[in-house]
């Protein structure tokens, strides 16, 4: 060997190994760090982060909730002439409320703890922001109020609010006995626990009244908590009123259309069986089988069906979802749009009533709950508004299934007791 040769495997051999030493260090150090952030130690710390945003996302919610009513009531009662701070402090909370929302929703489950930690922290602290935006809101808000407003005159305004809602509010007793009439008890009960509610509420409101017009006549005492505490109680009992009338209108509209979903459903199933005739041995046995359980399932529904409008309604939903993925691509273009058309107005209808029902269940829930119903919202606005009837059917089958996932989250959330 040359001395060249020699010299360059002198130096060259050490430098060799040195390097690619280095190099194994590195890449096993890069291992280490990535199985590091995937470790069940980073996945719980990623997780507990993602409920304590969850936690405060949840009380943004409910704090855009009642902001809302206060800027309607502000602008109603004072001509504008009250602070616009509260108005910003809800735009600013409400923009923060549904992005959170949305990236919660695009957070798969089996994602990085690195990415669930990046998207906690990054949401915690717009949370914060508009909480804080909100709280200064407020702040101003109550002080303008005290400057230009006594508590006698907020007390008889308060109290003229709570007169027109019991005359809007009417007797619930009475659009219940109509209803009850005509449909299974199982029907209303929605509906009951609502008028229930409205006036459980309207009453305590209206005693806070008088015990903050009481206070306002002496000037050793305060009214305005007293008088807070029934302005909330007067909203809550106008949401258990919202809630009355639409579960009223769910079961008339399912009561509606109930017969035509039937009857649309059996036109299906003569659909399915003349595709099934065109299909090869094995495929035929397969539809054959679904066509007789989706068979079954509407025997079932159909003899209760008008004591049970918004039940068939939603049971012959899932069986129409149930018959088309057993048709797959079996149908041509047309058939596939004839049959969405079809299925359209019952799985819209069963998708409102579930979103209906969600929203009710997960009004006290936790996070995970509200991002699903959040996501049931999404999908069943979409789908109204959607042009083609396969695309909005597919977005109301959607919203149908995350509708029923928040009840259920919900449901666990409230028996655990969490």
């Amino acid at each position: 060997m040359s001395d060249g040769w020699v010299e360059i495997a002198r130096w060259g051999i050490p430098a060799a190994v040195v390097f690619g030493a280095t190099a194994l260090a590195v890449v096993l150090a890069t291992w280490l760090i990535r199985r590091s952030r995937r470790s069940p130690r980073a996945r719980a710390a990623a997780d507990a982060q993602r409920a304590d945003t969850g936690v405060a996302l949840v009380a943004l919610d409910d704090a855009v909730e009642e902001l809302d009513l206060e800027v309607a009531l502000s602008g109603a009662l004072y001509d504008g002439g009250a602070p616009a701070s509260l108005r910003r402090a809800l735009l600013l909370a409400r923009h923060t409320r549904d992005d959170a929302f949305a990236l919660l929703r695009g957070l798969e489950p089996d994602a990085h703890p690195t990415e669930i930690a990046r998207v906690a922290r990054l949401l915690r602290g717009r949370i914060d922001a508009a909480a804080a935006q909100i709280a200064a809101a407020r702040s101003e808000h109550s002080a303008w109020m005290g400057a230009h407003r006594s508590a006698a005159s907020q007390v008889e305004d308060a109290r003229a609010r709570l007169d027109a809602f019991r005359a809007e509010l009417g007797d619930p007793e009475a659009l219940l006995s109509d209803l009850g009439g005509r449909v299974d008890a199982s029907e209303i009960d929605a509906a009951k626990r609502a008028a229930a509610d409205a006036t459980r509420l309207l009453a305590e409101a209206e005693s806070r009244l008088t015990d903050a017009a009481e206070r306002a006549a002496d000037p050793t005492r305060s009214a305005l908590p007293v008088l807070a505490a029934a302005e909330r109680l007067l909203r809550q009992a106008q949401e258990s009123a919202r809630i009355l009338e639409e579960q009223h209108r769910l079961v008339t509209d399912a009561e509606r259309a109930v017969d035509d979903e039937v009857e649309a459903a059996r036109e299906a199933l003569r659909q399915a069986e003349r595709v099934r005739a065109d299909l090869e041995p094995e495929e035929a046995d397969r539809l054959g089988t679904a066509i007789r359980e989706v068979t079954a399932a509407i025997d079932a529904v159909e003899p209760e069906a008008r004591r049970r409008p918004t039940h068939a309604v939603t049971m012959i939903a899932r069986a129409r979802d149930r018959l088309d993925l057993a048709l797959g691509d079996a149908r041509t273009a047309q058939q596939r749009l004839r049959g969405a058309r079809t299925a359209l107005p019952g799985t819209l209808a069963a998708a409102r009533a579930a979103v209906a029902r969600a929203e009710t269940a997960a009004s006290h829930a936790n996070a995970d709950a509200r991002v699903r119903l959040s996501s049931a919202q999404a999908e069943l606005a979409a789908a109204r508004s959607a042009q083609d009837p396969v695309t909005a059917l597919d977005g109301a089958r959607r919203a149908l299934r995350h509708a029923e996932d928040a009840i259920a989250l919900a449901d666990y959330d409230r028996s655990t007791g969490r």
